[in-house]
């Protein structure tokens, strides 16, 4: 329906978390960059999803002492915004403007609270909107951009995740789903109560990129 190819990557018993494998890698049309995640339990998730992703790009890692997880990365065009959390540092943000900035990538850092990563707080809806909770992510931040707030009854709601022109949501947020709608925006509900346990949703479980 969304004229996507599905691959499937073996599961890692030893590794429950690597279920969410948006963490370990940041996949550009030019390049992708692994990254060395911020709890010491994942970082052996990353030789498995470099295998996993050579046959389709160049690779390249961040490396010790930088931190970064996939989910505190937010790829607007040529900008890419990290949210400094608990998982991704400064030093992270350095180095990826190191890796990409031949490409014409700029790098911006931005600071989130009270929320495990910059895609809890922040997400794109469609090419210029993106979807914010502003308890959690200055909107300031990210100028140029038209902007939707998440209902404040459901603060974990700004997590969506855009397919071309559609927009993959959780099913347990039915009024922020409604402000999407009302601004035009395709919306697929889908249960992701099982990842919400984790802090998990709807971005974390995936790696969208053109082959």
């Amino acid at each position: 329906m969304l004229g996507i190819k599905v691959i499937s990557l073996t599961a890692e018993a030893d590794l429950p978390d690597s279920v969410f494998v948006e963490d370990t890698a940041i996949v550009l049309d030019e390049i992708a960059v692994i990254t060395h995640p911020g709890a010491d339990s994942r970082k052996p998730e990353i030789s498995f999803i470099a295998d996993a992703l050579s046959p389709f790009r160049k690779l390249d890692y961040i490396r010790a002492p930088a931190s970064l997880d996939g989910g505190d990365v937010l790829v607007i065009g040529k900008t890419i915004f990290i949210g400094f959390s608990s998982r991704s540092n400064h030093l992270a943000l350095e180095q990826m403007q190191t890796l990409l900035s031949p490409y014409g990538y700029t790098i911006k850092g931005v600071e989130i609270s009270s929320c495990l990563h910059l895609k809890s707080a922040v997400t794109r809806v469609a090419e210029k909107t993106i979807l914010f909770n502003p308890d959690w992510i200055d909107k300031n931040n990210f100028p140029g951009m038209d902007f939707i707030e998440i209902d404040e009854s459901e603060p974990f709601s700004a997590n969506a995740l855009l397919v071309g022109k559609t927009v993959i949501f959780p099913g347990t947020f039915p009024k922020t789903r409604k402000r999407l709608k009302a601004a035009g925006i395709a919306v697929i509900p889908v249960d992701v109560s099982e990842l919400a346990k984790a802090e998990g949703s709807v971005t974390c479980c995936s790696l969208i990129f053109k082959s």
